[in-house]
């Protein structure tokens, strides 16, 4: 099965996409979707769940080709910046059943849909590795952050990451460490002068105040976590061996995946963890070169994966 998702020709895509139509029929048998999670600090997934809120279906509809969109931009990341062969759809198959694990994770909500901006950032802060004038990158990786947290907002904490792992993709002056904050910060001051000059900007920043009062650490779904985490220890060694810089990045951005899981919440929607191993896990089964056991393992996962959207539901 490994092998097959190393290759690129069109049956790999149409297994992809059957795969990605059987793990969220149950979703739209359903016609269940989450509510009550807009807030006033995430207004672009306001707005776009405030259009497509007027049919359950259409949510369903929307967050599944926004899936199909975001499989390709991660698959065609992968694939530009040799983490998979250079012909490989690994990337778009470990990324639709790290999204879809479970019927919680079928469906809209804001980090399903800042995932596709920190794909974006992902994407310009690779790049920036190759440019020797990543300066238009960097600026995108900043404003691409900001519209992140617009969505989810626990995503801002990635501001952090960009700074901490840019040395690694771009040597240079201290200018250039500062080129992500100036993006970031510019958006945020367009959409603060438009609320200033449109809405009411006193009650916006109250708004934020209050949401930094009321952020709580938890170990609610203690037992999912702890599964999450064995999966990250099982792929460990495959970390310790990686040598590549963009490989190391992503294992940064593992430490803040970490820590946004015991954010309040369901842990299933604080999914950075899952965009963080769909890259590790394409990277190490492209390059394990047994893969029996690897084989044995991600059949009996796909099993337990399709059996919980069929049948348990448990999680």
């Amino acid at each position: 099965m490994i092998k097959f998702f190393r290759q690129s020709y069109a049956i790999q895509y149409v297994v992809i996409a059957l795969l990605a139509i059987a793990l969220w029929i149950p979703a739209f048998a359903s016609g269940k979707v989450h509510s009550n999670l807009e807030q006033p600090v995430t207004p672009i997934f306001n707005l776009v769940n405030g259009i497509v809120d007027f049919s359950s279906f259409a949510q369903l509809l929307f967050a599944f080709f926004l899936l199909v969109f975001e499989t390709l931009i991660i698959n065609a990341v992968l694939v530009n910046n040799q983490i998979v062969g250079k012909v490989s759809t690994m990337g778009a198959f470990v990324f639709v059943l790290m999204m879809s694990l479970t019927t919680t994770q079928t469906n809209f909500y804001p980090f399903a849909l800042s995932s596709l901006f920190i794909l974006l950032v992902i994407k310009n802060l690779f790049e920036a590795y190759q440019h020797s004038n990543p300066e238009i990158n960097l600026v995108k990786v900043g404003g691409f952050l900001a519209l992140a947290s617009m969505c989810y907002f626990p995503a801002i904490v990635l501001v952090l990451w960009v700074m901490i792992v840019l040395p690694m993709a771009k040597n240079g002056s201290l200018r250039l460490q500062f080129v992500p904050l100036f993006g970031f910060l510019f958006v945020y001051f367009v959409y603060f002068l438009g609320v200033f000059f449109f809405g009411d900007l006193k009650s916006l920043m109250q708004s934020y105040v209050d949401y930094f009062n009321s952020i709580n650490f938890t170990v609610k779904g203690f037992n999912l976590k702890i599964i999450i985490l064995l999966v990250v220890l099982v792929q460990f060694p495959f970390y310790l061996i990686a040598v590549r810089s963009k490989i190391s990045m992503t294992f940064v951005m593992l430490v803040f995946a970490v820590f946004l899981l015991f954010i309040d919440g369901n842990v299933l929607m604080n999914g950075l963890i899952f965009i963080v191993l769909s890259i590790l896990i394409s990277y190490s089964f492209s390059y394990i070169s047994n893969t029996g056991w690897a084989n044995l393992f991600l059949v009996f996962f796909l099993i337990a994966v399709f059996a919980n959207h069929y049948y348990f539901k448990l999680i």
